[in-house]
């Protein structure tokens, strides 16, 4: 399920995209079919890496032990290797999971806000708070998009439609834009729980 693609365009010149799917356990084995509907026609300018991760044993992000593992240790060395200016995880859950990742009470129990329901059970959400302050700028585009991972073929669309949104967006300001226009509450939302937890810090 491993995979690998760089998608240049222009001069060089525009955003710097990192896609990187099943991060930890079987997840790869879900995100790759969206990873490969990502064209060279969706991306405008800059360039895009995208990378689908092998199996491997199952460590949430939110573990600091995570970026020791072999798994967590590829993570970072892309990271550092591309340098991207946006970020985007690619995941899946298991749908009886699905009412603690958008709990209401997530950040009191895990310290972490809960995850946001674009639509037909797609969620999306920050990365890892010690990654996303520790590896990225203010201005950086930082997301998590998850999706079940036996998703419907609804929920696919869903996934890969804002995905390419995601990789033909020029700036932050761009992306705001477009997610607006689609989602106006869950990006109003998102960009509250990121001043809870981020202050002045936002992922979104």
């Amino acid at each position: 399920m491993g995979f690998f693609k760089i998608i240049h365009k222009g001069n060089g010149e525009g955003l710097k995209r990192l896609f990187i799917g099943g991060v930890h356990g079987k997840e790869g084995l879900t995100t790759i079919k969206p990873l490969k509907e990502i064209s060279e026609e969706d991306v405008p300018d800059g360039c895009l890496v995208m990378y689908n991760c092998d199996e491997s044993e199952y460590i949430s992000t939110l573990n600091p032990l995570y970026y020791e593992s072999d798994a967590g240790k590829a993570v970072l060395y892309l990271m550092n290797h591309y340098k991207p200016d946006m970020y985007i995880e690619l995941h899946c859950y298991k749908q009886e999971n699905f009412k603690s990742l958008t709990d209401l009470d997530r950040k009191d129990k895990i310290g972490v806000p809960p995850l946001i329901e674009l639509e037909k059970g797609v969620l999306i959400g920050s990365i890892s708070p010690r990654i996303r302050t520790t590896k990225f700028s203010k201005e950086d585009i930082c997301i998590t998009l998850e999706i079940p991972c036996s998703p419907s073929s609804e929920s696919l669309e869903v996934y890969v439609n804002f995905l390419k949104v995601l990789a033909g967006a020029k700036s932050r300001e761009d992306l705001e834009r477009k997610a607006r226009k689609i989602y106006p509450q869950q990006v109003e939302t998102s960009q509250r729980y990121a001043r809870i937890i981020f202050g002045d810090y936002p992922p979104f």
